[in-house]
This record gives C-alpha cells, sequence and structure tokens, in this order.
C-alpha cells in the first residue's frame, strides 16, 4: 500500500489514517482509494474532504464502477445536482495514477480503479494478511485511534436450547445467526462472550425426575442423554394426560376426586420441583446430572457446527433472591402492581402514548408467588452487567419473543437503568417451515444433520472417480451437509421465514452450500495441480495479469474489507453470502480465459497467485459464516 500511495503526490499512509475516521488502509486497499478521491474533489468543489469522504459508497455492481458518489449528499447549492455532477467529472484530471476519468448517471458519479496499481498492491496484500484480511481490530477498540487501548466487551446471547425438550429449527436459526455474529464482532476487535441461556428449570423438571424413576434406563441417559431425557418427558407426560381425563370424567360423574388431585403427578412434579427449589440434595444431584449430561451431548454438536460457548448459563443459573429483590423494587417504584393476587405491569400507566399501550400488562409473579420469565430475565440482565460491565449485549431470539423483549428492556429503563437498556439489543429472526426428517417430524438438530450428511454422501457417490479421491467421504458429507443447511439458512434476510428444502439446499447447482464448498475445493485443485509453492506466487510478475477477468476478481477482492464493515452494520449473513456468490461466478467464468495449468511457467504463476488470493478471501468469508472450508 505504501508504494500504491507514491503514486500519488503528498498521499501517505500515516496522513491518511490520522485524517479520515476508521482509515486504514494497511488492512482495507480501498480507504486509500476513499481518501484520495476525497483529496481530489475537495480541490475541485471546495467541499470539505471530511464530507465528501464518508459519501463515497461501494456500488451494486462492478459495471457501475468501484465507488460512487450521489452529488447531492454533498449538499452544494445554487447549482442543479446533475450539472454539478457535468462539471466535477470534466475537472478531474486525466492523468490521475489511482483512478479513470469518472463517469456520470445523472447526480451520480461512478469512479473506475485503474487495474495495474490495483492487482500490484491488492494481491500481495491478501498473500501477506492472509486469515486476517478483512477483519479490522480498530473497531472493537475503546479508543480506535490508540492501539494500545482497551476492548470494548460483548455478549451474544444464543441457541438456547430446553433440556429434555427438542432443539427445533427456532434454535437452530438462533444457533446459525448467533455463531456467525460472535465471529463477526470478534473479527472487528471486541471482546466477545458467547452465552448459551438454557431452558433447564421448572416444574417440567419434577415431571421429568418422576418419568426418569417409572421408565428411566441407567444405559439409554448415558448413551444419548438427550433422546432419553426426551422419551421419558414425552410417556410421563402421556400418562399424566390420561389421569387427568379420569379425574375429569370422575369430576363429571359428582364424584369426589380431592384424594387423586392431591397425589396426582402434575402435584407430585409441583411438589418435587418446589423440593428443589429449597436446595434438596438429592432432587438437585439428579438435576444436575440430567443437566451435565445434556450439555456434554450439544456440546458435540455445536462442535459440528464450529460453535462453542464460553458459558453454559441458564434459568437455574437466577437465584430465588434475586428475583425477590427485583420484584420487591419493581413494587415499591411502582412499577408492578398486584392484580387477583397476581402482580403484572401496566404499561399503559407507565409509558405514555401508543408504545405504553403497544406493551400490554404482562405478567411477573402469578398467584403463587412463583416468579415468571419475565423477573427472571430482569434478574438476569442486571447480574450480567454487573458480572461483565459489557458494553453491548445482543439476545439472538425468534421474532415470537419481540414483544417479550421489548417489555424487558423498557422495564429495566423503568427501574432506573437506562444506560443499560441503550447497551441491550434484540436480534430476530423468521421462521423455518415444513422442517422434519425422513422418520417424521424433527425431534433434535442431530437428526436433522443426519438426514442432510446421509442425502449429501448418495449425491457424492453419484460421481465415483472424485469419490475415490476424496480421504474421508462420510466426514465430507457431514461437512457438506451442514453447510447446505446453513447456506440455505443464511440466504435470505433474518426476518424472512423460509420452507426448510432438502433438495434444493443439497443441490450443486444455483448458490446453495455444496456449490459455495464446490467453489472453494476447485481453486484449491488449481494449486494442488499446479505445484507452485509460496515463494512462488510471492515472486510472480504480476504484470502479465493483463484481462479483464483477472481485473474484475481482484476488484471483487479488494472490496471483502468493506463488505464486512457493511455487515457490521447490517447484521445480516446474507451480506456476506451474496459477496462470497458473486465471487465464485466471478471465478467460475475466468477459468476458461486464466488457465493456470498449461500456461509458460511465469503466466502460470502470477495466475496462480490470483486465484491464490481467491482463495484465502473464499475461506476467510466461510469461516466467518460459521462454515469449514473443503479442499476436495
Amino acid at each position: 500500500m505504501e508504494q500504491l500511495a507514491k503514486q500519488v503526490d503528498g498521499l501517505t499512509l500515516e496522513a491518511v489514517t490520522a485524517k479520515y475516521p476508521n482509515c486504514h488502509p494497511e488492512i482495507n486497499p480501498f480507504d486509500l482509494y476513499r481518501a484520495h478521491v476525497a483529496d481530489v474533489l475537495a480541490n475541485i468543489t471546495g467541499v470539505d474532504n471530511q464530507l465528501i469522504y464518508p459519501n463515497l459508497q461501494w456500488t451494486s455492481g462492478l459495471e457501475k464502477g468501484d465507488m460512487v458518489l450521489a452529488v447531492p449528499s454533498l449538499r452544494v447549492k445554487g447549482k442543479k445536482f446533475d450539472e454539478l455532477a457535468v462539471e466535477w467529472a470534466d475537472k478531474f484530471p486525466e492523468n490521475d495514477p489511482l483512478f479513470e476519468k469518472p463517469k456520470v448517471t445523472n447526480y451520480f458519479l461512478s469512479f473506475f480503479v485503474r487495474p495495474v496499481p490495483l492487482i500490484q498492491s491488492v494481491l500481495p496484500m491478501i498473500q501477506e494478511l492472509g486469515a486476517e484480511f478483512g477483519r479490522n481490530r480498530f473497531l472493537g477498540l475503546k479508543d480506535p485511534q490508540n492501539t494500545e487501548s482497551e476492548r470494548k466487551k460483548m455478549i451474544v446471547e444464543f441457541s438456547s436450547p430446553n433440556i429434555a425438550k427438542p432443539f427445533h429449527a427456532g434454535h437452530l436459526r438462533s444457533t446459525i445467526i448467533g455463531g456467525f455474529l460472535a465471529n463477526l464482532y470478534e473479527g472487528a476487535g471486541w471482546d466477545v462472550t458467547r452465552i448459551n441461556y438454557l431452558g433447564d428449570w421448572g416444574k417440567q423438571y419434577g415431571l421429568l425426575a418422576l418419568g426418569y424413576e417409572k421408565y428411566g434406563n441407567e444405559e439409554a441417559l448415558k448413551a444419548d442423554p438427550i433422546n432419553h431425557l426426551f422419551h421419558l418427558y414425552v410417556r410421563i407426560n402421556a400418562d399424566m394426560a390420561v389421569e387427568k381425563e379420569e379425574i375429569d370424567k370422575k369430576k363429571a360423574a359428582g364424584e369426589d376426586t380431592t384424594a387423586l388431585e392431591a397425589d396426582s403427578l402434575d402435584e407430585q412434579a409441583r411438589r418435587y420441583f418446589k423440593k428443589m427449589t429449597e436446595q434438596d440434595p438429592a432432587g438437585l444431584a439428579q438435576w444436575k446430572r440430567f443437566r451435565d449430561l445434556s450439555i456434554a451431548r450439544y456440546k458435540e454438536t455445536y462442535a459440528r457446527l464450529n460453535i462453542h460457548f464460553d458459558e453454559y448459563s441458564g434459568e437455574s443459573q437466577v437465584s430465588e433472591e434475586s428475583m425477590e429483590k427485583v420484584a420487591k423494587e419493581m413494587e415499591d417504584k411502582g412499577i408492578s402492581k398486584e392484580d387477583k393476587g397476581a402482580m403484572l405491569v401496566d404499561f399503559s400507566e407507565l409509558v405514555p402514548g401508543k408504545e405504553g399501550k403497544r406493551l400490554e400488562k404482562p405478567l411477573v409473579r402469578k398467584r403463587d408467588g412463583t416468579a415468571l420469565y419475565l423477573t427472571r430475565d430482569i434478574s438476569e440482565l442486571l447480574h450480567r452487567s454487573e458480572k461483565y460491565s459489557f458494553d453491548h449485549m445482543i439476545y439472538v431470539v425468534a421474532s415470537q419473543q419481540d414483544l417479550h423483549l421489548k417489555q424487558l428492556f423498557k422495564i429495566i429503563e423503568l427501574l432506573g437503568h437506562k444506560e443499560i437498556a441503550a447497551k441491550c439489543q434484540h436480534i430476530n429472526f423468521g421462521m423455518v417451515l415444513g422442517m422434519s426428517t425422513r422418520k417424521g417430524t424433527v425431534k433434535f438438530l442431530d437428526d436433522i444433520l443426519r438426514d442432510v450428511g446421509e442425502k449429501m454422501h448418495e449425491t457424492m457417490k453419484k460421481n465415483e472417480t472424485k469419490y475415490s479421491q476424496v480421504e474421508n467421504p462420510e466426514a465430507t458429507a457431514d461437512i457438506l451437509g451442514i453447510s447446505s443447511v446453513m447456506v440455505q439458512d443464511m440466504s435470505g434476510k433474518r426476518i424472512n421465514s423460509y420452507h426448510f428444502n432438502m433438495e434444493a439446499m443439497t443441490s450443486f447447482e444455483g448458490d446453495t452450500g455444496p456449490y459455495l464448498q464446490y467453489a472453494h475445493a476447485r481453486v484449491s485443485s488449481i494449486r494442488r495441480r499446479a505445484g507452485l509453492s509460496d515463494q512462488d506466487l510471492a515472486s510472480a510478475d504480476l504484470s502479465l495479469l493483463t484481462e479483464a477477468h483477472a481485473a474484475n476478481i481482484v476488484r471483487l477482492l479488494a472490496l471483502w474489507p468493506d463488505t464486512v464493515s457493511n455487515t457490521l452494520r447490517t447484521l445480516e449473513p446474507t451480506t456476506v453470502l451474496t459477496y462470497l456468490f458473486k465471487m465464485t461466478h466471478a471465478l467460475s467464468s475466468s477459468y476458461d480465459h486464466l488457465q493456470v495449468v498449461g500456461s509458460e511457467r511465469e503466466l502460470m504463476k502470477a495466475r496462480m497467485a490470483l486465484y491464490n488470493a481467491a482463495h484465502i478471501v473464499l475461506g476467510n468469508g466461510m469461516r466467518l459464516l460459521g462454515l469449514s472450508p473443503v479442499d476436495r
């Protein structure tokens, strides 16, 4: 980048870094290009370059230029915007070392970079930065100007399944999106803590304990705790339903059912759980064992998705005392009020206008004194603020919980913690429709992953030659299956619901997970066949890359750091995915024009250096999404 800066009189990396906010040409080539355009346009227009710099936007496609300026964004008065655009384009120097003369469309100025300097600077930069290319560690610093500054703290709460209940599609989406967001902020230099807030407490654990007593099997529990506990839970629930039906019949016949109800499974479960809340050692030991075995099994599944957690928290970790304290404070401050023996929050009395009505009247405590989810979540949020002193916390939860989280953040604010509420954010998402396995309705994430893995394996076997070259076909099929699920999930905007379509998502045709993996493997294969070392690539003569296809690939590669920083604004995995598919399409259409194997040696080195840089960026993008790139 220093070599590139030297081509422009008076341009230095230090000067632009000091002059423009979040400008780091040593990790983002387009920062230098933006700084240069801002300087040139400031001289032409008389507008302050600090106003021009942030208004230089990237384009929707290479045919529209590498960056674009909407003239009205500079707020120059006295002339029509389209006339200004023509005037400024005319005054732009013909012989600028980095840009061709801008093109005018209405009141837009489109800037096209000169390919040679871009190729000469971007390919060595990607080669040198490797896995770090696209990451911007400065963004997570409390003071971005000072590299010694402390990092900002981010909490991402995601996945959060209920023990002994199916790991359903909502948990799957939360897991995929949460894992991606945690990676994204880590790459931006934040200190990220990943929390899994388990549904691991409540009367259902009393019921589960009764189920284990009646039907439990030690071997089955150890072999597959999640499935075994789920089946016990289903069986004991069925027993309870039968029992309830009998009691209702006897009631209808006028019989006295007091004794039956007092000893019903429902009542036994309630008593058992009450003992747990009173710290009964035997009940807690059994519950802890169910929880620990389930977590150990979840960890194996998460590892397949490249996901780990720093903390397995859960509803059980919120103490009765902390909830009592919150409940009392809410009452004392007039936030909650008594209603038919229960406690509720009437937002219409606390928050003026439509917002108050929209927030409704949630219960915070039942008549029998049991705290509800909301009270528990308030206690947990305040506890996290104390424990982690976070700068930002994200809850990755389905859009069905929109109201619940709005209520939670508003109560935190009403309790006098406006600054804490302002640091919290709900990242929501739509539903997955029609999700069932080959063996019936969906139960667990493992079932889903097994099904798509089997489907991928069947597809792979159809190409015998290639199949024989894959070292561990089952493991590759598993990775491809996981990629197909994750890419289908990330293809649209988060808030959109989508149909779980196994045929479409496991196909190698179209913008799918398997196609993305194929594109990565194809570049790996060219490198293997070319047999060139890193030294060969480092000494390549990049001036031999004269074709438009080569220039277009480099223009896309140079956009990767901007794509990542834009993703920090959208928080949409599809922002990354759209970029990666654009890149794979550009690669795919280039192979016939930029043959590597069989070309003259120096040309082979230059073209391989190009494809190697694309391989690095594809891999970086896939890992950011949580995928494991395959080489065969």
